[in-house]
C-alpha cells in the first residue's frame, strides 16, 4: 500500500509540473533603470530577454523616481522598443534613490494589480539590490544570472564561476522572477519616432504607500567620479589592469591608455583590494560582467573569478610577463612582455583622441 501511495504522489507531482506550459498566457514586468532622464541599455536587454519568453508576451516596464527626469525617462521608454506595451510610472520622492525597501514594496504592489507571470531585471547592482527582497515579499525563489531562455519556464545560468552551465526549470508559483546578464541579450537601441506607436504611460496608485514602506535604510550620499569615459558595463572597449601595476600611481597609465582609446577602465579584484582603484571598476565574478568588442588586459594573470566576468568579450588582448599565465588561454592576441615598457610605447604611438 505504501508503494501505491508513493506512485500516486509522483503522478500528482508530474501532473503539476507538466501543467506549466509555455503556451499559457505570458505577461512580463521589466524593471526599468534610468539616469539623467535616459533609459539605461541594460533595460533594453531585459526587454529582449522578455521577448524570448513567448510570442504573445505582454511586456510592461516599471519606472520609479520623481521630477522631470522621471517624465523624460517615461517618454523615452514609451517609444524605446515596439515590444513594450505599457509603461508604469511611480512618481514619488520615496523612489528618488534605488533603495531596496520601497522598490520591493512597489514590485509587490504592481504584481498584485497586474498578476504578471514573469518579473525581469538586469543582473546589475540595481537588480541584485532589489530582487531578493521583492522575491521574499512575493514568497518566490528568483533565478539569477540567466544567460539563455529556452522557454517560459526553462532557463540556463552559469555555475562554478562560469565553467559550467546549469539548465533550470521553474516549477514554483507565480511570478517567475529572473535577473538576466545583459551581455547575453544584446540589443541595439530602437526608438520609434512615430507617436502612434508609443506605449501608453500609466501612473501607479501609491495611496497605500506610507513612511513604513521606506523601511529602515536611508540614502546617505552618492560618491562618483566625474569622467568622460564610457560606462564599464556597456563600453565597446575596456582596458583592465591587474596587481602587477604595483601602485595606484602606476595604474594611471591604464587610465591614460583608456582615454586615448575612448575606453572604459577595468580592474582585477587584486588591484581593487590593493587600493589602486575603487571597487566599482572591478571586473569578474564578484564585480561587473562585461562583453566588449575589445578587452585589453595588462598585468592580469587570469584567475578563474576574473575570467568569469570577461571571457565573452569579442576580442581579448593580453600582456603579461608570465608566458604561462592563464589569461593567454582565452586571449585572441597575447604578448609576453613588461607592461611598463608596452604601455608607454602604446601611449607614444597611439594618436590623441579627437
Amino acid at each position: 500500500m505504501a508503494s501505491i501511495a508513493v506512485i500516486r504522489a509522483l503522478r500528482r507531482r508530474m501532473s503539476s509540473t507538466s501543467s506549466i506550459s509555455p503556451s499559457r498566457s505570458i505577461s512580463t514586468l521589466v524593471l526599468g533603470e534610468f539616469e539623467g532622464g535616459r533609459i539605461k541599455p541594460s533595460c533594453l536587454s531585459a526587454v529582449e530577454a522578455a521577448k524570448s519568453l513567448g510570442k504573445d508576451n505582454s511586456i510592461s516596464m516599471l519606472l520609479a523616481g520623481s521630477g522631470s527626469s522621471l517624465r523624460e525617462a517615461a517618454a523615452m521608454a514609451a517609444s524605446l522598443h515596439p515590444s513594450v506595451s505599457e509603461v508604469l510610472v511611480a512618481d514619488s520622492d520615496m523612489f528618488a534613490h534605488p533603495l531596496a525597501e520601497p522598490w520591493a514594496k512597489l514590485i509587490h504592489l504592481a504584481q498584485q494589480k497586474g498578476s504578471y507571470s514573469h518579473v525581469i531585471a538586469s543582473s546589475g547592482s540595481f537588480g541584485k539590490n532589489i530582487f531578493p527582497r521583492a522575491a521574499a515579499l512575493l514568497d518566490v525563489s528568483p533565478i539569477t544570472d540567466v544567460v539563455e531562455i529556452s522557454d517560459s519556464h526553462l532557463f540556463v545560468r552559469p555555475i562554478y564561476a562560469g565553467n559550467a552551465l546549469s539548465t533550470v526549470r521553474y516549477t514554483g508559483a507565480g511570478p517567475c522572477m529572473l535577473t538576466i546578464r545583459s551581455t547575453s541579450f544584446p540589443a541595439s537601441t530602437i526608438i520609434d519616432d512615430s507617436k502612434s506607436n508609443e506605449a501608453p504611460i500609466s501612473q501607479v496608485d501609491l495611496s497605500t504607500f506610507n513612511e513604513e514602506s521606506v523601511g529602515k535604510s536611508r540614502f546617505v550620499k552618492l560618491a562618483s567620479q566625474a569622467t568622460e569615459r564610457p560606462d564599464l558595463g556597456n563600453a565597446r572597449v575596456v582596458v583592465t589592469g591587474g596587481r602587477a601595476l604595483k601602485t595606484a600611481e602606476n595604474f594611471k597609465m591604464i587610465e591614460k591608455l583608456a582615454e586615448k582609446l575612448g575606453a572604459a577602465v577595468g580592474a582585477t579584484r587584486a588591484a581593487v583590494d590593493a587600493g589602486y582603484v575603487p571597487n566599482d571598476l572591478q571586473v569578474g565574478q564578484t564585480g561587473k560582467i562585461v562583453a566588449p568588442e575589445l578587452y585589453m588586459a595588462f598585468g592580469v594573470s587570469g584567475a578563474i573569478q576574473h575570467l568569469a566576468g570577461m571571457k565573452d568579450s569579442k576580442v581579448i588582448v593580453a600582456v603579461n610577463k608570465d608566458a604561462d599565465a592563464p589569461i593567454f588561454q582565452v586571449a585572441d592576441y597575447g604578448l609576453v612582455g613588461d607592461l611598463f615598457e608596452v604601455i608607454p610605447e602604446l601611449l607614444e604611438k597611439l594618436p590623441e583622441k579627437k
